[in-house]
């Protein structure tokens, strides 16, 4: 029985061997994947310009760009995992492989069970990798050449800190954590303050006005922090 886990993963294959594409995308299937075969580097660039995938499985062995040459464009400009397959099988071959960035090598002939053990583990590995990545850029946010950092309570532009008070960095933070979302007076005094909003108290103004000189290129005409008239402020991230 296929890995449920598994079964929303597209894989692209990229091979001149069209009896080893209708193999490996019959077998594939079966096993719970969305398997496309492709034969060569043109056909896989058009795939994949209109088509997310989860992996590639790419021969070394093909017309006109080989295989070594787009392993290494893939992981440059599209980060995907790879799986190489090779007729030579050689150790030179291998060794480049891996170099280029490609996830796993394996040599031909082949049992299609030792591929799919091989794709499971790449893409669990991937997983954990973005999962990873993810969690260790959680306390990050960035808008254009801005980033807060709320691990540092900082706050940078191109690298340079900016100075924030305690107050605009709270204020900041809640924006960033729910951009585009329209939030009132109440709804922020209640989350800095824990308080509802007494009518004569302007600090929410006072602050979002040092904010926006901050961080606005024309704090009159705000292009990130907006006045939703009547309804409160919203942090935009869209023209």
């Amino acid at each position: 029985m296929h890995n449920v886990a598994m079964s929303e993963k597209k894989i692209l294959i990229v091979d001149d061997e069209k009896k080893l594409r209708d193999l490996l995308t019959s077998y594939l299937t079966k096993e719970g994947f969305n398997a496309v075969a492709v034969a060569d580097g043109v056909e896989m660039d058009k795939y994949l310009k209109n088509n997310r995938v989860d992996l590639v499985i790419l021969d070394l062995m093909l017309p006109g760009e080989d295989g070594l040459s787009i392993g290494r464009r893939l992981h440059q400009n599209n980060n995907l995992p790879i799986i190489i397959l090779s007729a030579r099988g050689n150790e030179v071959d291998r060794i480049i492989g891996l170099e280029i960035g490609a996830d796993d090598y394996l040599a031909k002939p082949f049992n299609p069970r030792e591929l799919l053990a091989r794709i499971r583990s790449v893409l669990r590995r991937n997983t954990e990798k973005i999962k990873k990545n993810q969690a260790d850029n959680s306390h990050l946010y960035k808008f254009d050449s801005f980033c807060l950092d709320t691990n540092k309570h900082e706050l940078t532009k191109d690298n340079n800190i900016i100075s924030l008070t305690t107050g605009e960095f709270n204020m900041l933070s809640i924006f960033l954590q729910n951009t585009n979302n329209v939030l009132s007076r109440d709804r922020l005094l209640e989350i800095i303050k824990g308080y509802e909003r007494d009518p004569l108290d302007r600090s929410i103004d006072i602050c979002i006005g040092r904010l926006r000189k901050k961080i606005e290129l024309d704090p009159s005409n705000p292009i990130y922090l907006k006045t939703v008239w009547g309804a409160g402020y919203m942090f935009s991230t869209k023209d």
